[in-house]
């Protein structure tokens, strides 16, 4: 299977694992919590299956950025956060950057 398509499973899981935080409370409710582990779990397996092919440094930047930047959209439609100038502007330098990263393996 593509290494890409894994890193995919691994940023997805990421970000429903992370978007689980905010629901359980601090781990307090417990369907929530066990999404946490689930999501986190499903995410790094599914890392470390991508690393077989694709180097440490550019994975690793790509899971980041594009998790970071798709549970801040998360944030911003569910939990309806503010969104400023600023956080635009991060946004894209992360989208950017990931970019870069993907188009310096060589792989498409």
């Amino acid at each position: 299977m593509n290494p890409f398509i894994i890193l995919a499973v691994a940023i997805l899981a990421e970000v429903f694992g992370s978007s689980m935080l905010k629901v359980s409370q601090g781990f307090k409710k417990i369907l929530p919590s066990i999404g946490v582990v689930a999501g986190m779990g499903i995410a790094f397996f599914s890392l470390s299956i991508a690393l077989k092919s694709i180097p440490l440094g550019t994975a690793y930047a790509i899971w980041a950025g594009t998790g970071t930047a798709l549970t801040f959209l998360v944030g911003v439609m569910v939990w309806k956060e503010k969104v400023n100038l600023k956080k635009v502007l991060g946004l894209v330098l992360i989208i950017g950057g990931v970019i870069v990263l993907k188009l310096s393996t060589g792989a498409h």
